[in-house]
């Protein structure tokens, strides 16, 4: 582990130079992962690698398993097991094969059977497991979220959750510091949700791209820990790599006696070294942005991503207004989709269904919220209304402060902890055309459901559009006329479901139960050898390339979430841009799509325009590419983890500027080839004209030799293992406080004591 670096630094370079294993003359960094949080979805594929290579989880008492994503809300007091329990074929076969990976790995799991089980970003900080100055990662983009604990926090593909599994490390390049400065005090019923998207709809999906977003001020500094971890949740959606914010006393007292915090000594040690890790006041920012709490009111989205916001009391903006043609048109689609019409006053917007949940808003704080609006209220007629808690230990405290009685006797669906309609891959989904008020945070094309229309909001104004019919400026809502009947809110019974006997899976009770270890991870130095497909004939391809004549395509438009079921990277062709190739009603080809029509049929090279691939960390979406045929990507700029998951296939995304872009367009519209030189790094026209490109030399090679990530780690292990040492000797309260333990021979031993308590 190197020395501090001497001079001012912000609280992302303290947390980054406290965890450089290895740094290249490139910059290019082996950083060390402290927690890694692992679910259903974007592990099947990754513990298939280990398995078939032999690999062993390094480090499973620092990794920790959920499901969520795909999982049932549905009442569970009747559950037995997954197999009877789930109906989908697919998502049952995804949390089986979640449980039976865990297993073998020694990995600690909470199933659907324990309490603790929900989202993985409500999980990781409710059991003490994120703590701050340190590195955590997931595969999911909304990793982010554990920024609020001052943590480096940031979502991964899955090729990455393999890597970090097997070598607890991740290659990672230092990213730039963003200064967002927040001042003041905000109204009543204006939230950290209101005030992130104000912030998105400030600086756009893409503001924040390259950069480690740091949240400060007074309005930040008042903020609980609940509204701090929905601000940063939702950093991702600015294009940040992490949003940050610096611990303190409200840090410090949310996790103090929580199962997987440090205590006795230990905790005294944390606490003097976190104080350490605010920024330096001197500190240099590449960016800074300055926000007045005073100047944001509840808000909410209109259209199809998450920069376009309005206040509530606004209007659906004019696409003639737009500062140029192509926003025009992105506009005009939008409100097409949305089924606006410009000028409507956003508060005549009505609503069919209701969602409170997901990892943006479904902790305890966000439940009172919402509960206080619904307290008194009904849901208006011809609305179906949900909430659903981020965790089943949350369900439990909302159900002894009777939230529950509450939101039932308002008509409220009361469910089970889930990702249920953020991303809608179980029942809980929207049926095409219909309108949702959705605490979520993504308002993609069909993200909630095909033909779904999405507008973002905060708890209080969901349930507010969800007794009046349509978004609704919770600051008007008529009072609950006096003498009503309200529901009786004290501590209730506790709620029947309680964790099973497996907990942590049948193999690992055993384990414990008979006095013996967990297989130890295996630590040996490996050769260097290939493991992704090289890129090109010698490093060039040549073709006809097809033109996407579009800005901000996301990751929900490349592959839906449908397919993030699908436990193979292989046959993910289909679900390629499924929405834009296929009629939703017919299921038949959409003849004037570019992939439809020949010559475009086969291409190996994708031209897009700005911000390809953002929004989620679903690696299925370059496998998606992949499996279609495609080999190389060129736009104006990319979604920082689809840009990261491409290089880790063999798949080169190039950037270009927009003039140049323009011109491979119009080449590719025309059926012209083009040539991508990765050895030279130059994109040629037919015409001969050529552009050069840039491209990581670490990158760059892998790609040539077609070398991964985790053989060329190995390389490494002295390192990372005398990194661990000095870890060991200068952060005693890192390990040694969770569920797993390791001795001094690499063993891993399940503690049984105390488990049950939360």
């Amino acid at each position: 582990m190197p020395e501090p670096v001497p001079g001012p630094r912000t609280l992302y370079d303290k947390i980054w130079d406290n965890h450089v294993v290895h740094t290249q003359e490139d910059g290019t960094t082996i950083l060390y992962i402290d927690r890694h949080i692992i679910h259903e979805v974007s592990t099947p594929q990754a513990f298939d690698g280990l398995n078939e290579a032999g690999r062993r989880v390094r480090r499973p008492e620092s990794t920790l398993g959920t499901v969520d994503h795909n999982t049932p809300t549905a009442n569970r007091e009747k559950y037995t097991d997954d197999e009877s329990f789930i109906n989908d074929v697919e998502a049952r076969h995804q949390v089986v094969l979640m449980e039976k990976n865990c297993q073998e790995h020694g990995v600690v799991y909470f199933s659907l059977a324990d309490k603790r089980q929900g989202i993985c970003h409500i999980v990781g900080p409710e059991q003490g497991f994120t703590l701050p100055g340190c590195t955590v990662v997931c595969g999911d983009s909304h990793t982010s979220t554990h920024g609020a604990f001052g943590a480096i926090a940031f979502g991964i593909g899955t090729t990455e959750v393999q890597h970090v599994l097997a070598t607890q490390c991740s290659y990672q390049r230092h990213s730039k510091n963003m200064k967002i400065q927040i001042d003041g005090v905000l109204h009543p019923y204006v939230t950290s949700k209101d005030l992130i998207l104000h912030v998105i709809g400030v600086i756009g999906t893409a503001g924040g791209t390259g950069h480690a977003i740091e949240y400060c001020g007074s309005t930040v500094e008042a903020m609980s820990m609940e509204a701090r971890m929905s601000m940063c949740n939702m950093s991702i959606e600015a294009g940040a790599r992490c949003g940050v914010v610096k611990p303190d006393q409200t840090t410090y007292a949310y996790i103090k006696g929580r199962p997987l915090a440090p205590k006795g000594q230990k905790w005294d040690e944390a606490v003097k070294f976190w104080d350490s890790l605010a920024s330096d006041p001197n500190a240099k920012w590449d960016a800074e942005v300055f926000i007045k709490a005073e100047d944001i009111a509840p808000t909410i989205t209109w259209g199809t991503s998450p920069q376009e916001v309005a206040p509530v009391t606004g209007m659906v903006p004019y696409p003639a207004n737009a500062e140029t043609e192509q926003r025009r048109k992105a506009m005009e689609r939008m409100l097409e989709y949305m089924g606006l019409t410009a000028g409507t006053p956003i508060e005549e917007i009505k609503v069919d269904k209701v969602f409170i949940g997901s990892c943006t808003n479904s902790r305890i704080e966000d439940l009172r919220n919402a509960a206080a609006v619904a307290n008194g209220r009904k849901v208006a007629a011809g609305v179906y209304a949900m909430v659903v808690p981020g965790s089943g230990n949350i369900k439990l405290q909302a159900e002894a402060e009777g939230l529950d009685r509450i939101f039932k006797a308002a008509g409220f669906d009361w469910r089970e902890a889930g990702c249920s309609m953020c991303l809608a891959m179980n029942e809980d989904k929207l049926q095409p055309g219909e309108r949702c008020a959705s605490t979520s945070n993504r308002n993609f094309e069909g993200r909630q459901g095909t033909g779904g229309r999405t507008h973002l909001m905060s708890p209080a104004m969901a349930a507010a559009a969800a007794v009046s019919g349509h978004v609704t400026d919770v600051r008007e809502l008529p009072a609950v006329p006096q003498g009503s009947a309200l529901p009786k809110v004290e501590v209730g019974e506790a709620h029947p479901f309680a964790p099973l006997a497996h907990t942590f899976g049948e193999k690992v009770a055993e384990a414990v139960k008979a006095g013996k270890q967990v297989p130890a991870p295996l630590h040996k130095h490996e050769d260097v050898k290939g493991g992704i497909p090289k890129f090109g004939v010698d490093g060039v391809l040549t073709g006809i390339a097809a033109p996407m004549d579009k800005s901000n395509v996301d990751t929900d438009q490349v592959l839906p979430k449908e397919y993030l079921k699908k436990i193979s990277k292989k046959g993910l062709a289909e679900g390629l841009f499924r929405p834009m190739r296929f009629d939703a009603m017919t299921g038949k080809e959409i003849t004037d799509f570019v992939l439809n029509k020949d010559p475009w049929r086969k291409s190996q090279i994708l031209v897009a325009r700005y911000n390809f691939g953002c929004g989620s960390s679903r690696e299925h979406a370059p496998w998606a590419l992949q499996d279609f045929g495609f080999r190389a990507f060129i736009a104006e700029s990319y979604g920082e983890i689809f840009y990261n998951n491409s290089t880790k296939n063999g798949l080169l995304p190039v950037v270009l500027t927009k003039d140049q872009v323009e011109l491979c367009i119009q080449d590719a519209a025309a059926g012209k080839e083009i040539t991508v030189d990765l050895p030279n790094q130059v994109v040629v026209l037919q015409s001969g004209e050529k552009f050069p490109f840039n491209v990581n030399p670490f990158i760059k090679h892998c790609l040539l030799e077609g070398l991964d990530d985790i053989s060329l780690t190995f390389m490494h292990l002295k390192e990372i293992e005398a990194y661990e040492e000095t870890r060991k000797q200068r952060y005693p309260w890192l390990d040694g406080n969770g569920y797993l333990q390791t001795d001094e021979l690499g063993r891993i031993r399940v503690l049984h004591e105390g488990v049950a308590d939360w």
